[in-house]
């Protein structure tokens, strides 16, 4: 009898230790590794899920082994690839395997979910396909399936005869649709239309359809143009044809992509292309960091050495850092490759995602564009792997597991032995650390595609007199530039990096400020909905008319919003179309598409937004870009607040100018001086590396030094304080003199869902036994979660408050 290792789902007491179960006689030809199967836990007859890692011919356990319940799948959900990396990630990531198996997967297969069993189209006629279906069209797999059955349905599958489609319950309807076919070959079909009558011509034209679209049966009812329905009907009584239920696949793309050619590359672009084509065809997993000025061309840069790849027979990932940048440059790569293309991002529906990841599991897509979670498609034969905008955040998964896109891709790159291109305006200051030592190969493309200049971009201060003065928070100088190009029939982009109205309520008389009832903010005014809201955990409340406190009627609204600046606008300029792009207009489904789109097709004159619209995007026709208040980012307390304002502010200028009108950049700010905004002005990325490389240097952070956060969060503050105190007296075990630790001190938002936030921070070059001691905390913590600590541990953490 054989053994499989299995990765058992128990919340309470995760473990990154496989178990090991017998897989009965009945299933012995059924499970292999990567499937999904129920087990029984513990000494009662409780059900979990598990995922098979291994199948063993023996088993070093005395005891008597539990047997495998049942199967989930019938076909493997992960490949070994991503069984290998799962075990890779846990330990990278501090994290259990159970978690890092779950994420791999499409949020569907982890729904509820019905599974068909449907004839390959070869294979309809095949005696044992037709006694499995025993006449139907499709067959549903249940729990309660004899292990017979089983074994026949995985015979039949390894042969290729059928297939196994997965449908969500609840999007079930969305998938089928009504269709035609006909049993009846072109000869019946003639003889069929000389037995009509003369009078009959909506069946005559009926049967000329079915003749000259053989071929292409079934043919979805909504496509038969001309013929009603109760023709058809009639047809079905007379035995013409039948009408049967497809499968309809969605298609996320939001906006059809025109068909696009290759271009002509700059000498900057073939030497970058000549270098990454070198790695594709010698199968070398490289690095190569593309730190290129924006409108420099990287994209075409991507689309070559993506076709490269395709070329010799891979296939290729494309990642990119946001929804917001999805849709363009999606439907940029599918007018290049069409429908080898497929799309993975979180604005999906769960039945979108689930096609997407079929179509690619089954090699119908080539290439894959998407965000973070996209680096875990199913791909086989990876040629190419590129991240755009490399520099983003957003690639850092903020929960369990606490992923970074980029190590992962570097690690399937040495797994399939092709190269991974990072690109960005503003790389990360450890991207081009590596890249100076080598460990990276570093390509400039120093110059616009057309030739043309940067963007010219001014500074000013809002503390003269002159803007100080101002009603509201556009300058003069910003309104007198908005004005004339819309009069010149030009676009603009105006940034602000705050969404709401006013940032806080504050009473005139007594001080009072209206604060979140379970975190240490105060709730954001939201002018269109007329409510107080928490962007931290929900909480909304209506806007009160009188002072909680004091009773008094001096409310006053303080700070700005995009609401607010956009009621400005509209006041400053009545005849501008304004369209606003921020988390409360992006939240439904598609409405990124659909705004970048109108603003595209010039249905408006400004886009307004957050730092949604400061990267990526593409519009010739945007001449002026301004930035209501460039120290937004610089106030937070981060010692990566510098570098997060100066690769913002280079972001969004770099939307100005892109075409063949010349661009002007307005950068408004209080800190004028600051070398992260003079820098940003001038685009010079090179000196602002120097100098933030040479602060991080002095205050030992990031890159000269590796971090670790480990926070804890209680209830009870006191709690949590105590349970800070034990984590660091552990980290003190494990750490030399030459290691900084710091803490426990409180987040800077202390409070959020009622629960207080401790952190612990450990600064190290070369710490030995620190690793254990990490994952020696993961494990001995398990048990404090029932206590109602959460315990996480952040490996480079992307923000220290």
């Amino acid at each position: 009898m054989s053994v499989a290792e299995v990765v058992v789902d128990v919340p309470t007491m995760q473990t990154n230790r496989p178990f090991e179960y017998a897989i009965p006689n009945s299933l012995e030809d059924v499970v292999v590794p990567g499937m999904r199967v129920e087990v029984f836990f513990g000494r009662g007859k409780r059900k979990v899920q598990g995922f098979v890692m291994k199948i063993n011919e023996t088993s070093s356990f005395s005891g008597k082994l539990k047997p495998i319940n049942r199967v989930i799948d019938l076909r493997p959900v992960l490949t070994p690839e991503m069984l290998k990396l799962s075990s890779w990630l846990a330990d990278e990531t501090y994290s259990f395997e159970i978690s890092c198996l779950q994420t791999m997967l499409p949020s569907v297969m982890r729904a509820k979910y019905k599974q068909f069993i449907e004839p390959v189209e070869e294979f309809v006629d095949d005696q044992e396909v037709i006694s499995l279906l025993d006449g139907n069209p499709s067959l549903e797999i249940t729990p309660q399936m004899s292990d017979e059955k089983l074994q026949l349905i995985n015979h039949l599958r390894r042969q290729n005869k059928i297939k196994i489609e997965y449908v969500v319950e609840n999007q079930a309807r969305q998938l089928k649709r009504q269709a035609i076919t006909t049993e009846l070959n072109t000869i019946q079909l003639h003889e069929q239309k000389n037995n009509l009558r003369s009078n009959a011509k909506a069946q005559f034209k009926l049967i000329n359809f079915l003749i000259d679209n053989l071929d292409k049966l079934p043919i979805e009812m909504g496509e038969v143009e001309g013929i009603s329905r109760a023709t058809i009907k009639t047809a079905e009584k007379n035995g013409l044809l039948k009408i049967v239920e497809v499968t309809k696949r969605r298609k996320p793309i939001e906006i059809t992509p025109e068909q696009t050619t290759k271009l002509n590359l700059t000498e900057e672009q073939k030497s970058a292309v000549d270098q990454i084509n070198d790695s594709i065809d010698n199968s070398k997993s490289d690095t190569f960091l593309i730190e290129g000025v924006t409108g420099s061309g990287k994209t075409e840069v991507y689309l070559q050495s993506i076709e490269r790849a395709l070329k010799q027979g891979h296939s290729a990932l494309m990642l990119v850092p946001e929804i917001s940048l999805t849709p363009q440059m999606v439907n940029r790569v599918t007018g290049r490759f069409g429908d080898k293309v497929a799309v993975l991002h979180s604005g999906l529906s769960n039945g979108e995602r689930y096609d997407e990841w079929t179509r690619i599991e089954n090699g119908e897509a080539q290439v894959v564009v998407g965000a973070r979670s996209a680096v875990f498609a199913p791909l086989k034969d990876i040629g190419l792997i590129i991240i755009d905008e490399e520099h983003e955040a957003s690639y850092k998964q903020d929960d369990n597991p606490r992923y970074h896109a980029r190590n992962v891709a570097l690690w399937r790159a040495k797994q399939h032995k092709c190269p991974v291109v990072l690109g960005s305006a503003t790389p990360s200051l450890e991207s081009r650390a590596r890249a100076q030592k080598g460990v990276y190969h570093l390509i400039y493309m120093k110059k616009r595609v057309n030739e043309h200049p940067l963007p010219h971009v001014q500074i000013i201060d809002m503390r003269d007199a002159e803007n100080s003065a101002v009603k509201g928070d556009i300058s003069p100088l910003l309104q007198d530039n908005l004005y004339r190009a819309i009069k010149r029939g030009e676009q603009a982009i105006v940034l602000l990096n705050r969404r709401g109205y006013s940032s806080f309520m504050m009473c005139r008389e007594c001080g009072f400020t209206l604060k979140c009832p379970n975190c240490d903010v105060s709730l954001t005014y939201h002018k269109d909905l007329a409510k107080m809201k928490c962007h931290y955990c929900g909480h909304d409340e209506p806007v009160p008319s009188i002072c909680p406190n004091c009773k008094s009627k001096k409310i006053g609204f303080y700070g700005t919003g995009t609401q607010n600046i956009e009621h400005q606008l509209n006041e400053i300029l009545p005849q501008a179309r304004v369209l606003r792009m921020d988390v409360d207009t992006t939240h439904k489904k598609g409405s990124h598409a659909k705004i970048i789109k109108a603003f595209g097709d010039h249905k408006a004159d400004i886009l307004l937004g957050t730092q949604m619209i400061a990267k990526g995007l593409d519009f010739p026709n945007v001449t002026l870009v301004g930035v209501i208040n460039a120290d937004t980012t610089l106030s937070i307390a981060d010692y990566r607040a510098s570098e997060r304002t100066f690769q913002l502010l280079t972001q969004v200028s770099g939307r100005a100018g892109r075409a063949d009108k010349e661009g002007h950049v307005i950068i408004q700010t209080f800190n004028p001086d600051h070398y992260a905004i003079k820098d940003a002005s001038k685009q010079d990325y090179e000196n602002f590396y120097k100098q933030e490389m040479y602060l991080r240097h002095q205050s030992n952070y990031t890159p000269y030094y590796f971090t670790t956060l480990i926070s804890v969060a209680h209830k009870d503050e006191g709690q949590a304080l105590k349970q800070g105190y034990w984590l660091k007296r552990q980290l003190q075990e494990a750490l030399s003199d030459h290691a900084i630790l710091l803490g426990p001190t409180p987040t800077m938002i202390s409070r959020k869902q009622n629960k207080y936030y401790y952190q612990v921070i450990v600064k190290y070059k070369h710490e030995p036994k620190l690793h254990q001691k990490l994952l020696d905390i993961l494990n001995d913590t398990q048990a404090d979660t029932k206590k109602g600590f959460t315990i996480a541990i952040d490996n480079e953490p992307q923000h220290i408050d």
